[in-house]
């Protein structure tokens, strides 16, 4: 027996030497023990936080995973790992080597290769003793402190934030030392590795996101107590509470929340915009709530060098004539850094400074021109101008224009396409560098093609020209039948399907999603897996008036909050839109079915600002005015991460900016009308206010407005958008919120939304506010008071349920 006890200690006294001390159930690195490998890990003692070794796999492609181990802090209990901080982004621990964190002699925390013991990273404080331990606290701040004196700290994780802000942290700069606490980009989506971009206040309390410590490319404006000038949109962030201090010595910007339970995401994402997040268990992913810039083209250098940027494309970015993606790689991953390279050298020696006057331009037009250009004074003309470059072997461009010669040298950065539905006086013509034969290649087949047509001789020519003349006067016509002119210098900006195509990408229309009154939508998947939304129209009047007013109104504009026209197909009675693919359906889903998931409050407002923000460019960002004519949650569209698509344009009246109003015939829902419409007035871009108005209460009951809802002494509830308006006057709104949230709201925003929705169907379309307004509303730059009772309403209600406005679809 003794003989026996005497072994089982044994092994055991051996299992204690040979493995570092299991963390999984402690916060605590102390002397003598370790973190090791990618399965150990300290927990906070509140269970939010973990640190512990993992390598990314890219979220992008399962085929990219990183060699490289980082020592991250995350939260510990989400089904996926993004990291919030790293130790050791400079310098990984790569394979076949195994890492480890201890505690060193001289009291620092230290990161060593597992079989080498060499350190790859250190705290590197001088510590007045080395007895310390590291300590994962509960807001996630990683600390070395005295094991006998917790308040005695020598290095905290809090002081060195990588990409990200947490709760309590700091993005920070001292005025008297210019230290810099700055959030600073990944490199890409699978590497900790710092990247070119970052987000730091200057000394005057401005905030700025800079791309390599040089050009800034984004600025916050001035603090005004709530949120900062250029960036009203945080205010409808949601769920931080932001702090701001600017005094003499320092100034910094930090956060609280709320609500403990919820977990948010706060920095700079890997293309160098700033962002604010939250974790939405329903969803099992982060919603993005807030972006800055919004779009991807407004970040410098985003593409790399050699590239055009155009925010309309997926993927936003593409190389230039004459040059290829640098490694395609590092594109999957979201590094663009390298950019694009030339497909051939110039004819330019640089060592000799030989000119390459053999060299060619090729002309790209609607375009901003890249920065950092030298303005020439002495040319006359383009030819000089075009001379003046190809006689530096630097020069890669030059543009000539109204204000005279500019030429760019060495990488061009940051050239962007005009979007579609853009019209701006900052648009030039830039003429690109490349070798000679890049483009003689395109005139070598137009050579060819003019001998061989010379050679078959002229009657055989002459048919090949009445045939094309031909075909091109057919195809000319079916568009022009459908109401659709395709120009190629003044196209619209869509694709001419062919049916049979669609007949294919379909399966034949075979999976359908829904229909409506004009025809069916049915799924689809083009032949580079771009999955679709296929509507095929009925061969009626009406239809082909819905054809006509979605290809003409949708299809020349774009914007986050529309959803896109990506083309069309007419072929005799055959009448065919494609849309992006929304994998969430509509909105009335969501809201009104039982089966569906129940959207969160944070969820629903933000639904409500981007269909605002949609309406307000359609009334007013556009060349002419677009009215919808028939707002309604069947028409909001959601995509994948939940960002509102308005859809559905069949009704759209375009209106030019000349005009103020419009006499149209009825157009919409009942339920959603205005009041406009029933009296047969001029209407204008407030019926569609209105209309929104209508959806908000749909949006704060999770019920149809025209749902009844019956009490048990056998009576009816009354009216739900008079409810909502007679309870902001008696200052009670927390009942008005749909019961499936369980209370489960921000009552201030509660208030926000339900005097906007007040305000929005106000009897005189002059008292409703324009959309533009809403928006502002929302961003609280604009006060909002209490609304008056909608009186035409409450006249035709009586306060009481009115049975007779149900959702019917007027043709």
């Amino acid at each position: 027996m003794s003989l026996l006890l005497g072994f089982l200690l044994l092994l055991l006294m051996l299992s204690l030497h040979y493995s570092p001390t299991s963390s999984a159930a402690t916060d605590t690195v102390s002397p003598g023990h370790a973190l090791a490998g990618m399965s150990d890990r300290l927990v906070s003692n509140n269970g939010k936080f973990a640190l512990g070794f993992f390598k990314t796999v890219s979220d992008n492609s399962s085929s990219y995973t990183s060699r490289n181990s980082y020592l991250c802090i995350w939260y510990n209990k989400l089904p996926m790992v993004t990291p919030l901080w790293s130790a050791n982004g400079e310098s990984p621990v790569v394979d076949p080597a195994s890492p480890e964190l201890t505690i060193s002699g001289d009291g620092n925390m230290v990161i060593l290769d597992h079989v080498t013991k060499s350190i790859v990273w250190s705290t590197g404080v001088n510590a007045t003793t080395n007895d310390t331990i590291a300590v994962l606290l509960n807001d996630g701040n990683l600390v070395l402190q005295s094991s006998s004196n917790s308040s005695m700290v020598f290095w905290q994780s809090f002081d060195y934030p990588t990409d990200s802000l947490f709760i309590g942290g700091k993005i920070y700069r001292n005025k008297v030392t210019g230290l810099n606490r700055r959030l600073v980009s990944r490199k890409n989506t699978i590497d900790q590795t710092p990247g070119l971009y970052s987000l730091e206040f200057d000394i005057s309390g401005v905030g700025h996101l800079v791309w390599n410590s040089t050009v800034i490319y984004w600025s916050t404006g001035d603090w005004d107590g709530k949120f900062f000038s250029l960036a009203p949109e945080m205010i409808g962030a949601t769920i931080p509470n932001f702090t701001f201090v600017n005094n003499d010595k320092e100034v910094y910007l930090t956060y609280t929340i709320t609500k403990e339970t919820a977990i948010t995401r706060a920095g700079i994402d890997v293309n160098g915009r700033g962002i604010i997040g939250v974790w939405y268990d329903n969803l099992q992913n982060w919603l993005i709530n807030y972006r800055m810039p919004i779009l991807h083209c407004d970040v410098y250098a985003v593409c790399g060098p050699f590239t055009v940027c155009n925010d309309d494309n997926n993927p936003f970015c593409e190389c230039m004539k004459g040059f290829s993606i640098k490694s395609p790689k590092d594109w999957d991953i979201e590094d663009r850094t390298g950019g694009c390279m030339r497909n051939s050298p110039l004819n330019c020696d640089f060592t000799m400074n030989k000119t390459g006057l053999a060299d060619r331009f090729y002309h790209m037009q609607s375009i901003t021109l890249p920065h950092n250009g030298m303005n020439v004074q002495t040319v006359a003309s383009q030819d000089e101008c075009s001379e003046v470059c190809l006689r530096n072997c630097s020069c890669t461009a030059y543009s000539y224009g109204k204000s005279g010669c500019s030429v760019w040298h060495y990488d061009l950065y940051n050239v962007r396409q005009q979007s579609d539905g853009v019209a701006d006086g900052n648009w030039k013509s830039l003429h690109i560098r490349v070798a000679a034969n890049e483009m003689q290649t395109t005139e070598r087949k137009r050579k060819s093609g003019a001998i061989i047509g010379v050679g078959t001789g002229a009657g055989i020519g002459a048919l090949i020209l009445m045939i094309i003349l031909i075909v091109f006067w057919r195809r000319r016509q079916k568009w022009f039948a459908c109401g659709v002119e395709i120009n190629a210098q003044e196209g619209i900006g869509v694709t001419a399907f062919r049916y049979i195509d669609l007949q294919r990408a379909t399966k034949n229309f075979s999976e359908r999603l829904g229909g409506g009154s004009f025809g069916s939508v049915f799924k689809g998947c083009l032949n580079d897996s771009i999955i679709i939304a296929v509507k095929r129209l009925d061969g009626t009047r009406q239809g082909e008036k819905q054809f006509r007013a979605e290809v003409n109104s949708i299809g020349i504009i774009q914007h986050i909050n529309l959803v896109k026209l990506i083309g069309f197909c007419c072929e005799d009675d055959k009448k065919l839109l494609v849309y992006e693919y929304m994998p969430n359906r509509s909105l009335d889903v969501h809201l009104f079915k039982d089966n569906a998931k129940v959207l969160d409050w944070n969820v629903r407002y933000q639904i409500a600002i981007g269909v605002a923000r949609g309406l307000a460019y359609l009334h007013s960002s556009c060349r002419d005015c677009i009215i919808h004519c028939d707002i309604k949650p069947e028409n909001i569209l959601l995509d994948a991460s939940f960002v509102p698509k308005i859809a559905d344009f069949g009704m759209a009246k375009v209106l030019g900016r000349e005009f103020s109003h419009a006499l149209t015939t009825v157009r919409g829902t009942i339920g959603y009308l205005a009041p406009e419409w029933i009296s047969g007035t001029v209407v204008t871009s407030k019926v569609d206010v209105y209309s929104y108005g209508m959806v908000l209460f749909e949006i704060i009951s999770g019920r149809r407005n025209s749902s009844e809802v019956h009490f048990e002494d056998g009576g009816y509830s009354a009216y739900f958008p008079m409810q909502v308006a007679r309870q902001l006057i008696d200052g009670a709104i927390r009942n008005l919120v749909d019961a499936k949230l369980h209370g489960d709201v921000n009552l201030e925003e509660v208030e926000r939304i339900c005097k906007i929705a007040c305000w929005c169907i106000q009897d005189s379309e002059v008292d409703r506010p324009t959309m533009c307004e809403v928006v502002q509303f929302f961003e609280g730059i604009l006060e909002l008071k209490i609304p008056p009772l909608p009186r035409l309403l409450n006249n035709i209600t009586g306060g009481s349920h009115p049975t007779s406005l149900l959702s019917i679809d007027l043709q």
